[in-house]
Order: C-alpha cells, then sequence, then structure tokens
C-alpha cells in the first residue's frame, strides 16, 4: 500500500498523531531510528537523520508531520536533528514526489523570546531564543518555510502526559525551586489533535500557531494542586505581584475550531495516577 503521510519523527507525541491519523483512513509510513518502535499500524522505516539521508519507498505523501525529538539539550544536537536531519528527510521526500498539500513542523515555544511584559504574548510577538537550542529551533522553522512556502508551524508549549513525571517527581521531592515563573503547558493527547486539526481541516492553516492550554499558570500553583493530590508537602505560595516569564495565548489556534480537553493544568493533572502516588 502506498503511504499518504510522511511522519518524520515517532517519539511519543508522533506516534499520538500518527494512530489519530490512521483512524481517519490513512496509510502512514513513519521514520525513526529504530523502526521496531514505531506502533503498529503505522509502518516504520529505520534511518538516522542525524547520519544519512533515507530512500522514501511507496510514498505519495499528501501530509507531512515533522515531530522530531534531540538529545541532549545542546546546540549541536539540536542542530543536528531538527536542521541537518530535517534538510535530509526533505530532500529524501522531493525525490519522492510533489510536495504534500499540507505540512507541519512542531517546534517550541522556546523560541519565543522570554518577556515580563503584561498581558499575553502571540504569535506576533518577535521571536528571541535565549538559548543554542532554541536558536536551532528557529533555524529549522526558517528552513522549513523556505522548502515548504504553505506549511505550518506549531510552537508547542510545556509537553506533559502519557509517561512523562518530571514535575510529579519535583513535587514529591520538595524541589519547587522558583514558585513564581509563569509557566505554559499543553496536554499530549490535546497537542495530537492540534496538528492532525491542522493537517485535516477544510480551510488553509495560517503559517504559525501557539499549542497551548487556555490557562498560564504560576508554578506554584500547578505544585500546590498536585502536592494535595498526592499527598505531598505543600511548595510555598505563588505571587501573582512577583510573577516573571511569558504568558502566551492559544487564540490563534483556538479560531480555527480546536479546543483542549485540558482547558488547564487541573484537568491534565487531575489523576496524577499510580506512578504519582506511589
Amino acid at each position: 500500500m502506498t503511504s499518504d503521510v510522511l511522519l518524520v519523527g515517532c517519539g511519543d507525541l508522533g506516534a499520538a498523531v500518527g494512530l489519530r491519523l490512521v483512524e481517519r483512513g490513512h496509510d502512514v509510513l513513519a521514520l525513526r531510528r529504530n523502526a521496531d518502535r514505531v506502533p503498529p499500524p503505522l509502518r516504520g522505516l529505520s534511518v538516522d537523520l542525524t547520519r544519512e539521508t533515507p530512500v522514501l519507498p511507496d510514498l505519495r505523501a499528501r501530509l507531512l508531520v515533522v515531530a522530531l525529538t534531540a538529545r541532549p539539550r545542546t546546540e549541536e544536537a539540536y542542530r543536528s536533528t531538527y536542521v541537518e536531519g530535517m534538510r535530509r528527510a526533505l530532500d529524501a521526500l522531493a525525490d519522492a514526489g510533489p510536495l504534500p498539500e499540507r505540512a507541519v513542523l512542531i517546534s517550541s515555544t522556546a523560541v519565543n523570546a522570554s518577556t515580563d511584559r503584561p498581558g499575553l504574548s502571540d504569535e506576533t510577538t518577535p521571536a528571541g531564543p535565549k538559548d543554542g537550542p532554541g536558536r536551532m529551533l528557529l533555524a529549522a522553522e526558517e528552513l522549513f518555510a523556505e522548502r515548504l512556502p504553505g506549511g505550518t508551524v506549531l510552537r508547542l508549549s510545556g509537553l506533559y502526559g502519557g509517561g512523562s513525571t518530571r514535575l510529579l517527581d519535583q513535587v514529591r521531592e520538595g524541589r519547587i525551586e522558583d514558585p513564581h515563573r509563569w509557566t505554559n503547558r499543553i496536554h499530549r493527547e490535546d497537542a495530537a489533535a492540534a496538528v492532525v486539526h491542522l493537517l485535516t481541516r477544510p480551510e488553509q492553516p495560517e503559517s504559525l500557531y501557539l499549542g497551548t492550554d487556555d490557562e498560564p499558570a504560576q508554578l506554584g500553583d500547578v505544585a500546590a494542586f498536585l502536592a494535595t493530590r498526592m499527598g505531598a508537602s505543600a511548595p510555598p505560595p505563588a505571587d501573582p505581584e512577583q510573577g516573571h516569564g511569558k504568558r502566551l495565548s492559544n487564540a490563534r489556534l483556538r479560531a480555527t475550531g480546536w479546543r483542549p480537553t485540558r482547558p488547564s493544568f487541573r484537568e491534565g493533572y487531575g489523576d496524577p495516577g499510580p506512578a504519582a502516588r506511589s
């Protein structure tokens, strides 16, 4: 069967996107270092994009999703994966046939400048990455726009859900160091739904969206909620007057008809699960 979707990167989020597309009747070819880790019925192709250009068999891609993950969080790793790795995948895609009808690059709100300005930041706020990985993400966005002029960049805020327990572990161990910092997040399932929504909605998407939930929150408020649910010691309370950091708006994405099923951390972390309670 000829695949009509190319998924470049198939970690937790990429797999969630691919499985949703399969439910809609698409055939998905997923690129991952180890194709054995691609969940069926997605079809996997083993390739290390940091080292090689793939040969894409049986592909007539109408839809493209770039959902890469770089480790460790260094400038070199991000350049190798997000810039050079994506370049190799796009070269292979160009050799395989016409450009896709829709394409989404999953980026990060780490590209957005940190600011303490009043109100919410949105897609019109100038980019201002503060470190090397952020600069490489911005370079990847620029390359994506150059190669796929009609494509869409989706910058996701802090992704959580699934097997991620980092914040839960910090709360359990009392390691909340800056309760006043504003944070932005999106549940993995809402992020996957946003990608599929942008790929399949009748109207052509815009070139950039911020993917985040409805409620920026100070870290101390999130941690206090989790501590209560987990029976852990409560962290120092947050103070809005001391709040600092960026707060992000999802208004443009919501205007397309997408709605988060977890509009805030309260719904997303409503049941922290057995791992949190143990």
